[in-house]
């Protein structure tokens, strides 16, 4: 339960610095709501990354590999999340709700890959 606990904490940074930049693209640079949610998405998660090695996981080994490995999970989990913001769009929904959404649906996911997989015990 504390990673978990932990691993909300980096997320909840995380997805400000996500929130923000896709607020910033879709207002001021009139992107599309889905491109929007992919660029907040990799700012998220480069701080998702570095905040989870070292707080949530401790993560000791390399950390080029455990990146690599975050990035496969985080680029699925953009993905998905764009994949949910153009639908709920299209629905009718404000980007905002289609993101928040997306966010509960892509973090179980990705804490469940990330414990296993990208900062796997070695």
């Amino acid at each position: 339960m504390k990673r978990l606990a932990r691993y909300a904490a980096v997320g909840l940074a995380a997805t400000a610095a996500h929130y923000a930049l896709l607020a910033v693209a879709v207002e001021a640079g009139h992107w599309p709501a889905w491109l929007s949610s992919g660029a907040g998405a990799l700012l998220g998660a480069q701080v998702a990354f570095w905040a989870n090695r070292h707080y949530t996981f401790g993560h000791q080994g390399p950390w080029v590999p455990a990146w690599c490995r975050f990035h496969v999970t985080a680029g699925a989990g953009a993905l998905l999340g764009m994949g949910l913001v153009a639908a709920g769009v299209h629905a009718g929904l404000h980007y905002l709700v289609a993101q928040a959404g997306a966010t509960l649906v892509v973090m179980g996911a990705g804490f469940a890959a990330n414990r296993a997989w990208a900062f796997r015990r070695v």
